[in-house]
Formats: structure tokens, C-alpha cells, sequence
């Protein structure tokens, strides 16, 4: 492992700390929340960028976010965009570059650290046969093979910033949250009281879509599912639905409707908002997607639903989190009553709590 005092990283004199990460999966960005939190807690003076991808850029663009001080979206529209983007991280001189490739390794991301003029610029050389081929740009690196050590994503993350000594204590972890500010905090109370007035009665989320077509439970489990829990507990069910999903949650809402079960949909409603709506419900039962990991850095009572890809690498990882994996690749593997069952259980801790 590189020595970082060869670069004379004096903590105290980092005053600006670019991370670059303009991926466009929300999933990938929200498991570099406990990094970015290992910046902070080494550097608590330093002003922290992030650049993030417009998929990403909204869920952490916020006054609430104490982790970051300011969130780029990385405009590409025109040359002007462009030009008027690299002038602006370039001013900044930055001390500190950081590139956090964990899954996919991007050229455009280690460009722009380059770009930037990062004194010290972090990053890897390679993911196991995976070569970064902009490894050269970097001038702190080493070499990982996470998959052979089954490392989740968050603490994959944390190796890079390990590399210069940036990492958090096992308890700080657990802390690691998405935060709300006041005009988001009063959305939720007003629509809770509107949409959701008895409050003896629980709250069910679910999220049936994903940007990935293998991520997707069938459709007709989830109305299964959504049937069987409101014959045994009364509760108030909702959907939400991202922009891809519409489809997928207008068939569950019609199937309902004829069963005589009453179910609201949050749709076209900003990320943040969703967020916030999911940390107050009961339960939150979703396929492996970008609202999943909300709801884990939000300590919500989630369940995910994983069939080809691994709930040790990508599942919640909060203290109210859990998953079922699939026993095959297929996630219809997954049956209504292994879902319902591990339901019942997350139910019970929370009316326990």
C-alpha cells in the first residue's frame, strides 16, 4: 500500500478535497456515503466536492448533507458547459482528488481528477483482471480483489480512502445517514396526515420497478404479497414509482383495485422527498434498485429482493435492514412466502421498538 506521507498530506493544510464520481447508477453513489463521511471526519476543515451524474446529483444536493460541501452536476450539453466546468474545478486547486471506482471504471471520471489539478489523486489500478487503463493519472493506487473477499460495496469504497487513511469506526458506520432539512421534513408530516390519517394503522411501501429487467420481482408476486399482508394487518399500502416504473405499478394498482384493496402511488415526486416518506413507513419492501439504498441510509425497515446479483455485496446495510436472496439467478425464485415471512419479522422488531 502506498506511504501518503511520501505526498506530505498534512491534514490540517487540506483545504479542498474534490471526489469524482459521475456514474450514473443512484445505487453506486449512495454506497460511498460511509467514504464520504471517512473524508469529513479526516479533513472536518476542508471544503468537499462532489461531482455526480444527474441521476445521482439530487439525493445528496443539500444544505442537510454534512458530509459534502458542494455536489456538481457534471454539464456536458456544450462546449461552452464544458470549458466553463474545467476553469471552475481548476480555480479551486484542489489538494486532494479522488476517484472511486468500485464497479465500472471510468476514463471521463479520471480525466476530469486530472483535469482538475489534484496534488494527490486517489484512486485504483486495478479490480481484480479488471486493469484501470487511466491508472497513470493517479499517483496513489493499488490493486484490489474484493469479489474473492465478498467485500459490500460501502466497504469497498472505504479500501480506496483507506489509502489515505481516511476510514471510520465501525459504530460511525451506523450513523452514516441521508438527512432531511425542514421543508422535507414538513412534506412528510402533511402528507402522512392527509394521505395516511390513522395513525394506529401501519404504513406499507413497495417498489416493484428497476432500471435492470433481471432486478424485477414479477409484478403479480407483489400484488400476491400486498394482498395477503393487508388481509393480516389493516395497514395503509403505497407504491413509488420512478420514472420507468409506471407501467409496472399501474398493473399492480388495477389488480388491487379488483381485489377491493385500496393503494397510493408516489409518483413524479423528487428523490429526497421519496426518501424522506420512506424513512416514517413500517416497512419498505423493494427489488435491487437505487430506492432500496435510499431507504437503507434513511433506517428504513427494508427488505430487498436480490436474484442475480449478491445481497452481500449491494444489500442494506443499516441496522433495520435485511434481504432475501434468490436461491438461483432467477429473483422469481423468490416466493411470496419467504417475502412474507421475513415481513412478519421486520413487522414484529418494529412494533417492538
Amino acid at each position: 500500500m502506498p506511504n501518503t506521507k511520501n505526498f506530505n498530506i498534512i491534514p490540517e493544510e487540506v483545504k479542498n478535497v474534490l471526489i469524482v464520481r459521475q456514474h450514473h447508477q443512484l445505487g453506486d453513489m449512495l454506497c460511498a456515503l460511509p467514504m464520504f463521511a471517512a473524508i469529513r471526519n479526516k479533513y472536518p476543515q476542508a471544503h468537499i466536492t462532489l461531482i455526480a451524474s444527474p441521476v445521482s446529483y439530487d439525493i445528496l444536493k443539500s444544505k442537510a448533507n454534512p458530509y459534502l460541501d458542494e455536489v456538481i452536476n457534471f454539464n456536458k450539453q456544450t462546449i461552452f458547459h464544458i470549458l466553463s466546468f474545467f476553469n471552475g474545478l481548476y480555480s479551486r486547486k484542489y489538494d486532494i482528488g479522488i476517484v472511486p471506482s468500485t464497479a465500472s471504471i471510468s476514463r471521463t471520471s479520471h480525466i476530469i481528477n486530472y483535469i482538475a489539478g489534484s496534488k494527490v489523486r486517489v484512486g485504483v489500478e486495478s479490480i481484480g483482471n479488471k486493469i484501470n487503463k487511466s491508472a497513470n493519472l493517479l499517483n496513489i493506487k493499488s490493486k484490489f480483489n474484493w469479489d474473492e473477499k465478498k467485500l459490500h460495496q460501502t466497504e469497498r469504497n472505504l479500501d480506496i480512502s483507506k489509502l489515505i487513511d481516511c476510514d471510520i469506526s465501525e459504530t460511525d458506520k451506523k450513523k452514516v445517514r441521508i438527512y432531511f432539512d425542514n421543508s422535507e421534513k414538513e412534506f412528510v408530516n402533511r402528507f402522512y396526515e392527509t394521505t395516511f390519517p390513522d395513525k394506529s394503522k401501519p404504513v406499507f411501501m413497495f417498489h416493484p420497478g428497476a432500471a435492470k429487467a433481471m432486478n424485477r420481482w414479477n409484478p403479480f408476486n407483489f400484488v400476491d404479497l400486498m394482498a395477503v399482508l393487508y388481509k393480516t394487518y389493516d395497514p395503509y399500502l403505497c407504491l413509488t414509482s420512478g420514472p420507468i416504473d409506471k407501467e409496472i405499478t399501474d398493473l399492480i394498482k388495477d389488480e388491487l383495485t379488483q381485489l377491493n384493496i385500496p393503494c397510493e402511488v408516489i409518483e413524479k415526486t423528487p428523490i429526497r422527498k421519496v426518501g424522506a416518506l420512506i424513512e416514517k413507513a413500517t416497512l419498505y419492501i423493494t427489488n435491487d434498485t437505487g430506492t432500496m439504498h435510499v431507504a437503507s441510509y434513511v433506517n428504513a425497515n427494508v427488505v430487498g429482493l436480490f436474484g442475480p446479483t449478491n445481497g452481500y455485496e449491494w444489500g442494506p446495510v443499516n441496522e433495520r435492514g435485511c434481504y432475501i436472496q434468490s436461491p438461483g439467478n432467477d429473483i422469481n425464485g423468490i416466493t411470496v412466502d419467504n417475502v412474507f415471512e421475513l415481513s412478519k419479522s421486520v413487522i414484529l422488531n418494529h412494533s417492538v421498538k
